[in-house]
């Protein structure tokens, strides 16, 4: 451009792939997304398989649980991620390392971590602490229905107690007023009856 004589490039010689190297590089790109699945695969069999041991380590609490509560509804869900479920609201889930046990509650604004450890002994004391908070909750619940029951069925006793009252104070007036009737007209018979 400014007084500079220009070369002349010359352009370079396109490099000819040979037929079958698009073909290796498929077959390669192929072969490892199926090691990456293979090993999402391993990961998610070794998330079950935690699991599924966390589960066993549990029967012991769920076996001391007596069986006319049936607040609790144990097992282990397969999808993704897997879940082993306590009871409606909480259940247990492996951390992103897969290691590491989650026990998680859902609450009404959102999901609450009551516990995090990767050893399944922490998890089942936490868990076990969680099932004997549930039991002292509904025995709460139900004490404070029968007492809500108890106050109902007093006020209902008050009211029927109520009702008998004023039927029997009715019952004597109006008793009392045939009464007074009733006497009235006999003396009055019997002054009619009188000589004058």
């Amino acid at each position: 451009m400014w007084g500079r004589k220009r070369q002349i490039e010359e352009a370079p010689e396109p490099l000819e792939a040979p037929a079958g190297r698009l073909k290796a590089a498929v077959r390669q790109a192929r072969i490892e997304t199926a090691e990456r699945t293979g090993v999402v695969v391993d990961l998610r069999d070794a998330e079950l398989a935690r699991l599924e041991l966390l589960n066993e380590a549990l029967d012991p609490l769920f076996n001391d649980v007596p069986a006319e509560i049936e607040l609790f509804d144990r097992g282990i869900s397969y999808g993704d991620p897997p879940r082993l479920w306590i009871d409606v609201v909480a259940h247990v889930v492996m951390g992103r390392d897969k290691r590491q046990y989650r026990l998680v509650q859902d609450m009404r604004y959102g999901r609450k971590v009551l516990a995090e450890s990767t050893d399944i002994k922490a998890m089942v004391e936490a868990v076990t602490h969680y099932v004997a908070s549930r039991l002292v909750e509904r025995e709460k619940a139900l004490a404070f229905q029968s007492d809500v029951n108890a106050g109902q069925a007093r006020h209902d006793l008050r009211i029927i107690w109520r009702h008998r009252r004023w039927r029997m104070l009715r019952a004597f007036v109006f008793g009392l007023l045939i009464g007074c009737a009733a006497l009235f007209a006999a003396l009055w018979v019997l002054a009619s009856r009188l000589p004058q």
